[in-house]
C-alpha cells in the first residue's frame, strides 16, 4: 500500500526542535566523537565554514579539535543558533562565530573559506547536490570539504525483528515526506563528485555495539538511534503507518538489542574532497 503524501513541519526536519531532541543530538555527538571526528583537524589560521550547525553539537567538537582555526557556523534556525552559541560559551570556546544563513542563499564571497564541514545536513535537504554546488565557490582553490551522513538502511541487529525494521522504515518515509533522504550515506561519493569536487574519498564508519561496550549501548543504541526512531511515534500513529501495537513492539525490540545478548550495527559515511 503506498504511503500517504504529507508535508512535515519544522522545515522538513523530521525530528523537531524539542528539548529532548537537543539532548539526543548532544548524546549522539559525544558518543560518536572518536569514530567520526578523530581525523578532522584544521591548521592554525584556517577559515572553516560549518554549514547547518543546529544546536552546536558538532561545533563543540570542531572547535576543540582545531582551537587555532576560525570557525563560522551557520544555521537557518534562530532558535538552534541561540542554543549553539550558549553551548559554545559554556565550554569557554572563543574560535566560533555564529550567523543565521540559508544554505541555498549563502552570504559569503567566493574563496571565503579554506575548509567546509557539513554533518547530518544533506539528509534533510530536497536537493543535496545543489547545496554542495553552492559550497564549492566559497572554497579557495585546493580547499577541502568534509561531509558526514548516516544511512538508516545500514541498521541491522540481533535479535532480529520485523516490527523494528518497519519502525525504521517509517522514519525513512517521514523524512522522505519532508523532502529528505535518510538513506543518503550510500550516495555521498556520486553526490560530491557530481558537484564538481575532486579527490573524492568516502570511508564507512561502522558503529558496532554489544554488551561489552556499555558506553555505546547507552550512548548509541538507546540514547541516539532508538530515541531517534521512537521520537517520530506520534506522527507514525497520526498517519497510520503502523498500528500502535506493532509500533510499540518495534521500539521494544530495538531496546531489546541493548540487553546482554543483543547486538546493534549502523554505518555512517564520511566523504572528503577538494575544490
Amino acid at each position: 500500500m503506498p504511503m500517504p503524501e504529507k508535508t512535515l513541519p519544522e522545515n522538513g526536519y523530521v525530528h523537531g526542535y524539542s528539548a529532548r531532541e537537543s539532548e539526543r543530538l548532544a548524546d549522539q555527538a559525544q558518543t560518536l566523537t572518536d569514530l567520526l571526528h578523530h581525523d578532522t583537524h584544521y591548521p592554525t589560521g584556517s577559515r572553516v565554514l560549518e554549514a547547518g550547525c543546529g544546536i552546536g553539537a558538532q561545533t563543540l567538537i570542531l572547535a576543540k579539535n582545531s582551537p587555532e582555526a576560525q570557525i563560522t557556523s551557520i544555521d537557518i534556525s534562530v532558535q538552534s543558533l541561540k542554543k549553539a552559541e550558549a553551548n559554545v560559551k559554556k565550554q569557554g570556546l572563543s574560535n566560533v562565530t555564529f550567523r543565521q544563513a540559508d544554505i541555498f542563499n549563502l552570504p559569503f564571497e567566493p574563496g571565503s573559506f579554506d575548509h567546509i564541514f557539513v554533518c547530518f545536513v544533506l539528509e534533510h535537504l530536497a536537493d543535496p547536490r545543489r547545496a554542495l554546488e553552492q559550497f564549492r565557490p566559497l572554497l579557495v582553490e585546493g580547499g577541502t570539504i568534509t561531509v558526514i551522513e548516516g544511512d538508516h538502511g545500514s541498521a541491522y541487529f540481533h535479535p532480529d525483528n520485523a516490527d523494528a525494521h518497519r519502525a525504521i522504515d517509517c522514519l525513512v518515509e517521514l523524512q522522505r515526506q519532508g523532502g529528505g533522504n535518510a538513506l543518503i550515506g550510500r550516495q555521498l561519493f556520486p553526490l560530491v563528485a557530481a558537484a564538481g569536487f575532486r579527490e573524492v574519498s568516502v570511508t564507512p564508519r561502522m558503529v558496532y555495539v554489544d554488551s561489552s561496550r556499555p558506553a555505546l549501548v547507552k550512548g548509541f543504541t538507546n540514547l541516539t538511534f532508538t530515541a531517534m526512531v521512537g521520537g517520530v511515534g506520534p506522527e507514525v500513529e497520526k498517519q497510520g503507518l503502523m498500528s500502535r501495537e506493532a509500533w510499540e513492539r518495534g521500539i521494544a525490540a530495538l531496546y531489546r538489542t541493548a540487553e546482554a545478548d543483543g547486538v546493534f550495527c549502523y554505518t555512517f559515511f564520511k566523504a572528503t574532497a577538494r575544490k
